[in-house]
């Protein structure tokens, strides 16, 4: 498994404790760019989680995706291996 498959890995076992409704949207040709690797609803709220590992950084299409989620009063999470558990934190605020 990848460093970042790893991060989604955590996040799915996060989501799944707290039983949110989510997804990994399809990229490539049939998909959109820049969407954020996780979509779902918790509690009545819609998020968007963008997942990376080590160093790894956001493109600007990503930040523009994750900025429109925001405007749209959604929650919009940017997550690697050193703040996995800000995903619970947020969710649980609900």
């Amino acid at each position: 498994m990848t460093p970042e498959g790893k991060v989604k890995a955590g996040v799915k076992r996060i989501l799944d404790s707290l039983g949110c409704y989510y997804f990994f949207p399809q990229s490539g040709a049939f998909g959109r760019s820049g969407i954020p690797d996780i979509i779902g609803c918790y509690k009545g709220k819609f998020f968007g989680i963008e997942c990376k590992a080590g160093k790894g950084t956001t493109t600007a299409l990503q930040d523009k995706e994750l900025q429109k989620i925001e405007d749209a009063e959604g929650i919009a999470l940017l997550v690697n291996e050193h703040n996995i558990e800000e995903v619970e934190k947020c969710l649980r605020n609900f």
